[in-house]
């Protein structure tokens, strides 16, 4: 079905007929190449489809041309793209045309709501760490969240949990309980689990990537830096199960911008989501992109061998 739709797509793009059974199988939609042209199409229109499709290109040779078709997050992966040389093309498909996209503007971070920015005391008290994302304070201990303060309808909301049943439960059996108690529990319940070098445990297998993260925030020389913190303006991950690259920023030893980018496994996206959270900083510092040693794989060196400005590939003994 995939490859059908993109031969038809490029087909008409290019105005020549190419046969359905010349594109291949991909793993979220079909790729295709003709002479130094790589075509590759994304059904799943997740928004993590230019690392795949960079890797699959600089498997087949001599590629100039990388053309990434996509039904949605057309304009955001043209922002990721422009990291690169040469420059992918991103392709908005819309019906059976291809409607060349506009790399998306970096967004302002706004300031959080006074009253959810005075829940920062809230968490430390109980033994977290006060992040930033979105409009949201979230708790977290080592890199996995415990709570979230927000704003509806112009009240103050805190929930407690981890993930979206386990705050939907506190809201139920906690409901009478202060919420200082909850959270110290929860907090306590965490960090037993969820430490360097614990056995596995449900909890210390999720969202990995912020645990080193909050690693490298507490211990920042281990990558030559000066001071971490978690970064803002980033896209948040769709759950607590999916992989998805946890970005600090800071400074290195000689006060200089720097961005460090954790991650945890063979993410093909990391480097494209890499590249962007240098291009949202803004400050134009250092970028590393730190993995442990084992998931350092060839594929992730050749993508960042694209980036117009260079990463460094940092591969650290993490004990997660």
């Amino acid at each position: 079905m995939s490859s059908a739709k993109l031969a038809a797509l490029v087909g008409a793009h290019l105005g020549e007929r190419i046969p359905p059974e010349v594109p291949i199988g991909f793993p979220t939609g079909a790729a295709l190449r003709l002479g130094s042209q790589a075509w590759v199409l994304n059904d799943r229109d997740n928004g993590r489809s230019l690392g795949p499709a960079l890797a699959w290109a600089g498997r087949q040779g001599h590629i100039d041309e990388l053309h990434l078709l996509v039904g949605s997050d057309a304009a955001h992966l043209a922002r990721q793209a422009q990291a690169f040389h040469p420059e992918p093309r991103i392709w908005r498909i819309e019906g059976r045309e291809l409607i060349a996209a506009t790399p998306e503007p970096i967004a302002a971070v706004a300031e959080l709501e006074p009253a959810v920015a005075s829940c920062a005391d809230l968490f430390t008290h109980a033994g977290a760490r006060a992040v930033v994302e979105q409009d949201m304070l979230i708790a977290e201990v080592e890199g996995l969240e415990v709570a979230r303060a927000f704003v509806v309808d112009n009240a103050l909301t805190v929930e407690i949990g981890v993930g979206r049943f386990d705050r939907e439960a506190h809201q139920v059996i906690s409901a009478e309980r202060p919420t200082s108690e909850t959270l110290q529990e929860v907090v306590q319940l965490v960090r037993r689990y969820r430490h360097p070098g614990a056995p596995p445990h449900p909890l210390n297998r999720l969202a990995r990537e912020r645990f080193a993260r909050s690693m490298l925030i507490d211990s920042p020389d281990l990558v030559g830096a000066g001071s971490l913190e978690a970064m803002r303006g980033m896209r948040p991950p769709p759950d607590l199960r999916t992989a998805w690259p946890a970005a600090a920023t800071g400074v290195d030893l000689q006060g200089r911008p720097l961005v460090v980018v954790c991650s945890v496994g063979v993410d093909l996206d990391l480097i494209p989501v890499a590249a962007e959270a240098r291009l949202i900083d803004g400050r134009h510092g250092r970028l590393i992109v730190v993995l442990p040693r084992r998931d350092l794989h060839e594929v992730t060196r050749m993508v960042a061998g694209l980036l117009v400005e260079p990463a460094e590939l940092v591969a650290l003994d993490l004990a997660i």
